[in-house]
Protein backbone atom coordinates (compact mmCIF):
# COMPACT_ATOMS: atom_id res chain seq x y z
CA UNK A 1 0.00 0.00 0.00
CA UNK A 2 1.39 3.54 -0.88
CA UNK A 3 2.24 5.75 2.10
CA UNK A 4 -0.47 8.47 3.17
CA UNK A 5 1.08 11.67 1.95
CA UNK A 6 1.15 14.45 4.93
CA UNK A 7 -0.41 17.78 4.17
CA UNK A 8 -0.59 20.56 6.74
CA UNK A 9 -2.97 23.74 6.36
CA UNK A 10 -2.94 26.53 8.61
CA UNK A 11 -6.05 28.03 9.28
CA UNK A 12 -7.42 24.61 8.54
CA UNK A 13 -10.38 25.19 11.32
CA UNK A 14 -11.33 28.59 9.38
CA UNK A 15 -14.96 27.96 6.86
CA UNK A 16 -11.98 27.95 3.23
CA UNK A 17 -9.41 25.96 5.44
CA UNK A 18 -11.86 23.08 6.82
CA UNK A 19 -13.11 23.03 3.36
CA UNK A 20 -9.46 22.08 1.82
CA UNK A 21 -8.88 19.83 4.50
CA UNK A 22 -11.86 17.72 3.99
CA UNK A 23 -10.86 17.37 -0.07
CA UNK A 24 -7.43 16.58 0.63
CA UNK A 25 -8.48 14.32 3.19
CA UNK A 26 -10.86 12.73 0.57
CA UNK A 27 -7.68 12.14 -1.26
CA UNK A 28 -6.29 10.26 0.77
CA UNK A 29 -3.62 12.56 2.60
CA UNK A 30 -2.86 12.55 6.14
CA UNK A 31 -4.00 15.86 7.13
CA UNK A 32 -2.52 18.04 9.89
CA UNK A 33 -5.22 21.08 11.13
CA UNK A 34 -3.48 23.93 12.07
CA UNK A 35 -5.43 26.29 14.54
CA UNK A 36 -4.38 29.62 17.11
CA UNK A 37 -7.27 29.93 18.91
CA UNK A 38 -9.71 27.73 17.60
CA UNK A 39 -8.71 24.35 18.55
CA UNK A 40 -12.17 23.05 19.31
CA UNK A 41 -13.06 23.60 15.78
CA UNK A 42 -10.07 22.06 14.32
CA UNK A 43 -10.43 19.11 16.62
CA UNK A 44 -14.00 18.86 15.47
CA UNK A 45 -12.94 18.26 12.04
CA UNK A 46 -10.17 16.19 12.49
CA UNK A 47 -12.96 13.89 14.59
CA UNK A 48 -15.21 14.36 11.48
CA UNK A 49 -12.48 13.43 8.79
CA UNK A 50 -11.23 10.61 11.19
CA UNK A 51 -14.92 8.95 11.88
CA UNK A 52 -15.74 8.81 7.72
CA UNK A 53 -12.08 6.65 7.24
CA UNK A 54 -10.08 9.73 6.70
CA UNK A 55 -6.31 10.47 8.74
CA UNK A 56 -6.47 13.70 10.68
CA UNK A 57 -5.06 15.17 14.01
CA UNK A 58 -5.45 18.93 15.25
CA UNK A 59 -2.49 21.54 15.95
CA UNK A 60 -2.59 24.26 18.28
CA UNK A 61 0.48 26.95 17.25
CA UNK A 62 0.84 30.83 16.68
CA UNK A 63 1.73 31.46 12.88
CA UNK A 64 3.24 34.64 13.93
CA UNK A 65 5.59 33.23 16.69
CA UNK A 66 8.57 32.32 14.46
CA UNK A 67 10.25 29.59 17.71
CA UNK A 68 7.09 28.15 18.81
CA UNK A 69 5.70 27.07 14.93
CA UNK A 70 9.49 25.65 14.71
CA UNK A 71 9.27 23.49 17.76
CA UNK A 72 6.27 22.21 16.51
CA UNK A 73 6.77 21.34 13.13
CA UNK A 74 10.48 19.72 13.08
CA UNK A 75 10.08 16.96 15.46
CA UNK A 76 6.74 16.27 13.03
CA UNK A 77 8.73 16.29 9.81
CA UNK A 78 11.52 14.44 11.00
CA UNK A 79 8.76 11.66 12.08
CA UNK A 80 7.81 12.12 8.39
CA UNK A 81 8.03 14.70 5.88
CA UNK A 82 4.98 16.96 5.49
CA UNK A 83 4.71 17.09 1.41
CA UNK A 84 2.08 19.28 1.38
CA UNK A 85 1.16 23.01 2.66
CA UNK A 86 -1.18 25.06 2.39
CA UNK A 87 -1.29 28.61 3.54
CA UNK A 88 -4.16 29.47 4.58
CA UNK A 89 -3.67 31.26 7.81
CA UNK A 90 -4.78 34.97 7.31
CA UNK A 91 -6.23 37.83 9.35
CA UNK A 92 -8.25 41.29 8.52
CA UNK A 93 -8.03 44.33 10.30
CA UNK A 94 -9.54 46.30 7.22
CA UNK A 95 -8.85 50.70 7.70
CA UNK A 96 -8.30 53.39 4.88
CA UNK A 97 -4.60 54.15 5.16
CA UNK A 98 -4.69 57.32 6.01
CA UNK A 99 -5.74 55.98 9.64
CA UNK A 100 -4.40 52.56 9.45
CA UNK A 101 -2.15 52.30 12.71
CA UNK A 102 1.03 50.21 12.73
CA UNK A 103 -0.35 47.67 14.97
CA UNK A 104 -2.84 46.89 12.10
CA UNK A 105 -0.14 47.00 8.94
CA UNK A 106 1.97 44.69 11.49
CA UNK A 107 -0.31 41.87 12.51
CA UNK A 108 -1.88 41.32 8.92
CA UNK A 109 1.33 40.84 6.96
CA UNK A 110 2.53 39.01 10.30
CA UNK A 111 0.49 36.41 9.72
CA UNK A 112 -0.09 35.96 5.42
CA UNK A 113 3.65 36.71 4.99
CA UNK A 114 5.54 36.02 8.09
CA UNK A 115 3.08 32.97 8.85
CA UNK A 116 4.45 31.48 5.22
CA UNK A 117 7.98 32.06 6.30
CA UNK A 118 7.58 30.81 9.36
CA UNK A 119 5.74 27.33 8.45
CA UNK A 120 7.13 26.81 5.33
CA UNK A 121 11.05 27.34 5.94
CA UNK A 122 11.53 24.69 8.72
CA UNK A 123 9.80 22.08 6.01
CA UNK A 124 11.33 23.13 3.03
CA UNK A 125 14.72 20.67 3.81
CA UNK A 126 12.75 17.48 4.75
CA UNK A 127 10.20 18.15 1.70
CA UNK A 128 13.37 18.53 -0.58
CA UNK A 129 14.95 15.40 0.91
CA UNK A 130 11.89 13.52 -0.66
CA UNK A 131 12.33 14.86 -3.74
CA UNK A 132 7.94 15.44 -3.74
CA UNK A 133 6.74 18.36 -2.52
CA UNK A 134 3.73 21.04 -3.40
CA UNK A 135 3.20 24.03 -1.78
CA UNK A 136 -0.41 26.21 -2.07
CA UNK A 137 -0.68 29.48 -0.45
CA UNK A 138 -3.70 30.81 -0.42
CA UNK A 139 -3.89 34.85 -1.77
CA UNK A 140 -6.94 37.00 -2.96
CA UNK A 141 -8.25 38.94 -5.58
CA UNK A 142 -7.28 42.27 -3.25
CA UNK A 143 -3.80 41.48 -3.94
CA UNK A 144 -4.39 41.52 -8.15
CA UNK A 145 -6.57 44.25 -8.25
CA UNK A 146 -6.66 46.05 -4.78
CA UNK A 147 -9.64 46.87 -2.55
CA UNK A 148 -10.24 50.26 -0.39
CA UNK A 149 -9.41 50.00 3.53
CA UNK A 150 -7.44 46.96 2.56
CA UNK A 151 -3.80 48.07 1.92
CA UNK A 152 -2.02 45.79 4.47
CA UNK A 153 -4.27 42.73 3.31
CA UNK A 154 -3.92 43.39 -0.27
CA UNK A 155 0.07 44.06 0.53
CA UNK A 156 0.69 40.66 2.50
CA UNK A 157 -0.96 38.83 -0.32
CA UNK A 158 1.12 40.28 -2.90
CA UNK A 159 4.22 39.87 -1.47
CA UNK A 160 3.21 35.98 -1.34
CA UNK A 161 3.28 36.12 -5.24
CA UNK A 162 6.29 37.48 -4.96
CA UNK A 163 7.73 34.95 -2.70
CA UNK A 164 5.91 31.80 -4.66
CA UNK A 165 7.31 32.70 -7.77
CA UNK A 166 10.91 32.89 -6.59
CA UNK A 167 10.68 29.66 -4.36
CA UNK A 168 9.13 27.84 -6.76
CA UNK A 169 12.59 28.56 -9.23
CA UNK A 170 13.96 27.19 -6.19
CA UNK A 171 12.84 24.49 -5.57
CA UNK A 172 11.25 23.19 -9.41
CA UNK A 173 14.41 20.22 -10.08
CA UNK A 174 13.41 18.92 -6.97
CA UNK A 175 10.18 18.12 -7.81
CA UNK A 176 8.41 20.53 -5.42
CA UNK A 177 5.97 22.80 -6.61
CA UNK A 178 4.74 26.28 -5.56
CA UNK A 179 1.81 28.37 -6.49
CA UNK A 180 -1.33 30.52 -5.03
CA UNK A 181 -4.77 30.52 -5.53
CA UNK A 182 -6.31 33.64 -5.34
CA UNK A 183 -10.39 33.80 -4.29
CA UNK A 184 -12.40 36.43 -5.13
CA UNK A 185 -16.02 36.68 -2.93
CA UNK A 186 -16.31 33.35 -1.20
CA UNK A 187 -19.18 32.47 0.73
CA UNK A 188 -18.28 32.72 4.67
CA UNK A 189 -19.26 34.20 7.55
CA UNK A 190 -17.05 36.91 6.70
CA UNK A 191 -18.40 38.04 3.65
CA UNK A 192 -21.66 38.15 5.68
CA UNK A 193 -23.06 42.06 6.16
CA UNK A 194 -20.52 43.52 3.82
CA UNK A 195 -21.70 42.15 0.08
CA UNK A 196 -25.43 41.93 -0.30
CA UNK A 197 -26.63 39.55 -3.10
CA UNK A 198 -27.10 43.29 -5.40
CA UNK A 199 -23.62 44.07 -4.63
CA UNK A 200 -22.49 40.47 -5.39
CA UNK A 201 -24.02 40.65 -8.77
CA UNK A 202 -22.54 43.78 -9.51
CA UNK A 203 -19.23 42.91 -9.29
CA UNK A 204 -19.15 39.29 -10.10
CA UNK A 205 -19.98 38.63 -13.82
CA UNK A 206 -21.04 35.15 -12.27
CA UNK A 207 -23.76 36.91 -10.49
CA UNK A 208 -23.08 34.91 -7.26
CA UNK A 209 -20.34 34.17 -4.99
CA UNK A 210 -17.88 31.18 -4.73
CA UNK A 211 -18.25 28.28 -2.37
CA UNK A 212 -15.44 27.16 -0.07
CA UNK A 213 -15.84 23.64 -2.27
CA UNK A 214 -15.40 25.24 -5.20
CA UNK A 215 -12.08 26.80 -4.36
CA UNK A 216 -10.74 23.66 -2.39
CA UNK A 217 -10.91 21.43 -5.53
CA UNK A 218 -8.82 23.48 -6.83
CA UNK A 219 -6.32 23.42 -3.93
CA UNK A 220 -6.57 19.30 -3.80
CA UNK A 221 -5.77 19.65 -7.52
CA UNK A 222 -2.39 21.80 -7.19
CA UNK A 223 -1.53 19.78 -4.29
CA UNK A 224 -2.17 16.36 -6.10
CA UNK A 225 0.24 14.33 -8.48
CA UNK A 226 -1.63 15.38 -11.81
CA UNK A 227 -0.40 19.08 -11.24
CA UNK A 228 3.64 18.63 -11.61
CA UNK A 229 3.63 20.71 -14.47
CA UNK A 230 2.41 23.50 -12.65
CA UNK A 231 4.33 25.92 -10.75
CA UNK A 232 4.32 29.63 -9.97
CA UNK A 233 1.28 30.73 -10.91
CA UNK A 234 -0.99 32.75 -9.76
CA UNK A 235 -4.32 31.03 -10.22
CA UNK A 236 -7.36 33.27 -9.82
CA UNK A 237 -11.02 31.46 -8.41
CA UNK A 238 -13.72 34.68 -8.37
CA UNK A 239 -16.09 33.96 -11.15
CA UNK A 240 -14.83 36.45 -13.93
CA UNK A 241 -13.83 39.99 -11.63
CA UNK A 242 -10.19 39.70 -12.70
Amino acid sequence: MTEKLRALVTGGSGALGSAICEALAADGMEVLIQANKALSGAQALADKINATGGSARALQFDVTDAQATRQLLEPLADEKAIQVIVNCAGIHDDAVFAGMSAAQWNSVLDVSLGGFFNVTQPLMLPMLRTRYGRIVNISSVAAIVGNRGQVNYAAAKAALHGATKSLAQEVASRGVTVNVVAPGIIESPMIEGIFDAQAIARMVPMKRAGTAQEVAALVAFLAGKNACYITGQIISINGGMA
